[in-house]
């Protein structure tokens, strides 16, 4: 099965519907698989303390206006429901607590996402596995512990689900990536595993491609010099083509791992084993 690759806009669009839709055009010219948002209920997921902090943005001189500034309301989500449609690339949104995931559902759409500040939080994981669809979890800032709980909830309400091994943090240093975990995740469960990056360069992700992963989700950004938390640990365009291709390439190259002659060896066998009268 070929790896499903996420590209995760987030909130790298900074409240920007064109911007939006410049991102799909990146993932979609690439070859990802699909696009993932963020959606939050600002006033929930933040105190007012938090909210009214000073804060200087493009929207203004507080945490709120910058908050608000990023968020997409219903008619931007079905503007990029339309878009994606147009564009051929399935398109899924993380959601940051119960409200949001019910506004995430008059979208219809076909996979939800849980993201790593979310794992610990059973009414809300709770909320997801009910709706049956295909969860992303990523299971960043967690012991094991707290993953056992979430795949036993997953396994109870017969929720297909796949993990995705995340370190959170932005950008992640080479020394903490650990890509041994998906091997552990993997035996421990006995289900897909995916990774989630949010180093900067393609190299760990591919190698995580060659460790047999069923998901790679990377963030996307025009720039990462763009405004915005995620840019810095964002694949630009070229990269995210490159990315793709390499993990595409891959794929085709780990092969069934049988061990034989390759019919193309046959006549360069021939060849070079000329001189041998017989093989021993």
């Amino acid at each position: 099965m070929s790896i499903f690759i996420i590209a995760e806009i987030g909130i790298n669009h900074n409240g920007n519907i064109e911007i939006a839709k410049e991102l799909i055009d990146v993932a979609v010219n690439a070859g990802c698989n699909a696009v993932k948002f963020q959606k939050r209920t600002i006033e929930i997921v933040y105190s007012k303390e938090e909210l009214d902090k000073l804060r200087e943005s493009p929207w203004g001189t507080t945490n709120r206006e910058q908050k608000m500034g990023l968020e997409f309301g219903l008619e931007e989500y079905k503007e990029i429901g339309r878009y994606c449609k147009e564009k051929k690339i399935e398109w899924f949104a993380s959601a940051w607590d119960i409200e949001s995931l019910k506004f995430l559902k008059q979208l219809n759409l076909k996979y939800n996402k849980v993201a790593s500040a979310m794992i610990v939080d059973t009414k809300f994981l709770r909320e997801i596995a009910s709706e049956k669809k295909h969860t992303f979890i990523s299971t960043g800032m967690c012991e094991l512990a707290t993953i056992d709980r979430v795949v036993e909830l997953f396994r109870e309400k017969e929720c297909p689900y796949e993990l995705l091994h995340c370190i959170s943090t932005y950008p992640l240093s080479i020394e903490d990536v650990n890509l041994n975990c998906i091997h552990t995740l993997r035996q421990r469960y006995n289900c897909k595993v995916g990774y989630s990056g949010h180093e900067v360069g393609l190299g760990i992700s591919v190698a995580a491609a060659a460790l047999g992963i069923t998901s790679l989700e990377r963030h996307i950004t025009l720039s990462r010099a763009m405004y915005g938390s995620d840019q810095a640990a964002s694949v630009e365009p070229k990269g995210v083509i490159d990315l793709v291709n390499t993990v595409r390439n891959v794929e085709k190259a780990m092969g069934d791992g049988k061990v034989s002659m390759n019919h193309k060896e046959i006549p360069i066998s021939k060849k070079l084993r000329a001189h041998i009268l017989h093989y021993e």
